[in-house]
């Protein structure tokens, strides 16, 4: 695990009005790791990652990114300025354009053509769907394609800090491991901190390195992935 810590979260309190949704919650990622957010359905996982992006009512407590505290990162420009991807539930995707054309997009942050049409290959040998629909629009895919371009255009693009909300969610189970080995070797590549939250408890396990449990709203165990047993999954499912 690199020691270069590229997000600190301390005693961040958040929700939407006057509820409270994420308690008191502190976590760090470090440059080159895979941090996983696990729990039930509403412990506030979803929220943790909207409230460091700024995109809740409520928010209290700090957000640094290297150091420096994040305010509302609401613009895409700003975002990008600062080399942070968020890819929600919903499919984070150009509707109007194709998929070249996202792709494209995607791939301005890298200076050098021979690099972008390598990770467009590589990207096609994971996802080989949509290269039989590179011409067609993102707005006539079906959610498991959007997902898959959405993950694709993260892949491609070059980003410090990943957020990435159930990035699995409506894909086919074939697909499920090579994409969360591609958020794995992308972050020992390209020295990306990635803080993921995924529903599919086991197979992000294999990939993280560190693992934060929510349990209504509050961290109940952090502490490296191998050390989630059965019985801590327990505690986290009942």
């Amino acid at each position: 695990m690199a020691d270069a810590v590229v997000l600190n979260v301390n005693d961040l309190i958040a929700g939407y009005g006057k509820k409270t949704v994420v308690d008191r919650v502190s976590l760090t990622v470090a440059k080159g790791e895979v941090v996983a957010v696990i729990g039930h359905n509403g412990s506030g996982k979803s929220t943790l990652l909207k409230a460091i992006c700024g995109l809740v009512s409520k928010r209290e407590g700090r957000c640094d990114i290297e150091g420096e505290q994040s305010g509302l990162l609401l613009h895409p420009e700003s975002m990008a300025r600062k080399r942070i991807v968020f890819v929600p539930q919903k499919h984070g995707v150009f509707q109007n354009l194709t998929v070249d054309e996202n792709l494209e997009i995607a791939g301005g942050a890298l200076s050098d053509r021979r690099a972008v049409e390598d990770w467009r290959a590589r990207l096609f040998a994971t996802f080989p769907s949509l290269q039989a629909k590179r011409k067609q629009r993102a707005a006539t895919m079906s959610g498991g394609e959007k997902q898959m371009l959405a993950l694709a255009r993260i892949f491609l693009s070059s980003q410090k800090l990943w957020l990435l909300d159930e990035p699995t969610l409506g894909l086919a189970p074939s697909h499920v491991t090579r994409v969360l080995d591609r958020i794995r070797d992308c972050a020992y590549r390209e020295d990306g901190a990635v803080l993921i939250v995924e529903q599919r408890v086991r197979d992000v396990l294999r990939i993280a390195d560190r693992v934060y449990v929510l349990r209504r709203g509050r961290v109940s165990f952090s502490g490296f992935a191998g050390d989630v047993d059965d019985r801590v999954l327990r505690n986290v499912y009942i």
